[in-house]
């Protein structure tokens, strides 16, 4: 046990050194089977790192009713950054014997179903970053869901963080802004096919190159944001 919170307490420490802004170990022995990745490597692994960048307070302040030019790029930078984390982390894990397999911030496999490797804001959530808000994202406590995510699998010795029970409460800036009206009072009722159409509709509108939004993670804001 001892190993496992030197571990995790050295890994945390050097993240928030190299830029991250949130940190956390999950267990992922329950929900492993569902990534696409091979049954060999599957079974080398029983953890995920999560790795969170915060987004830029005033490049999200642009974002009204679609998403802007200078909010795209923003967004492909800070993928790009959290990849390059995930990168320097996963080789001081390999240095130290053990196995490392950054998943990339933002690659989908399949546009139409939205599926990846994995699910960053399942590990998230399991990691304890914050809870799954109204708008479909990771919402946490500080930060809101202005923030990306990135994911490390190792079998390196660490200790498990837990989810956190808390929740939207009686905040509804999402659903009120939403230009999809994709998002409902229940989480559970979010709609992924009319968000999905709205993103292809931005695209053909050349607003970005990509499926990307924006509108709600700038309304949704942390405790921290709205001092």
């Amino acid at each position: 046990m001892a190993d496992k919170k030197r571990n995790y307490n050295y890994l945390k420490k050097l993240s928030l050194s190299l830029g991250a802004s949130l940190f956390g170990v999950a267990d992922i022995s329950k929900i492993k089977k569902d990534f696409l990745l091979s049954q060999e490597l599957l079974n080398k692994i029983d953890k995920a790192i999560s790795l969170a960048v915060r987004l830029s307070r005033g490049t999200l302040e642009e974002i009204k009713d679609s998403p802007t030019r200078l909010y795209f790029h923003h967004y492909r930078t800070a993928n790009v950054f959290l990849d390059q984390l995930a990168f320097k982390l996963s080789n001081y894990i390999q240095d130290k014997g053990c196995l490392a397999i950054p998943i990339p911030s933002s690659q989908i496999i399949d546009w139409q179903k939205q599926k990846a490797h994995l699910s960053h804001r399942k590990i998230a959530y399991l990691a304890g970053l914050g809870w799954t808000g109204r708008n479909n994202l990771l919402v946490n406590k500080r930060l809101g869901s202005q923030f990306r995510l990135v994911t490390i699998l190792t079998d390196m010795p660490l200790k498990f963080d837990k989810p956190v029970k808390e929740g939207c409460g009686d905040c509804y800036m999402c659903v009120e802004t939403c230009p999809a009206v994709a998002i409902k009072n229940n989480p559970a009722d979010f709609d992924y096919a009319a968000c999905f159409e709205k993103l292809k509709e931005f695209q053909k509108q050349r607003l970005v190159d990509q499926y990307i939004c924006g509108v709600c993670v700038n309304r949704c804001q942390g405790k921290e944001l709205r001092r």
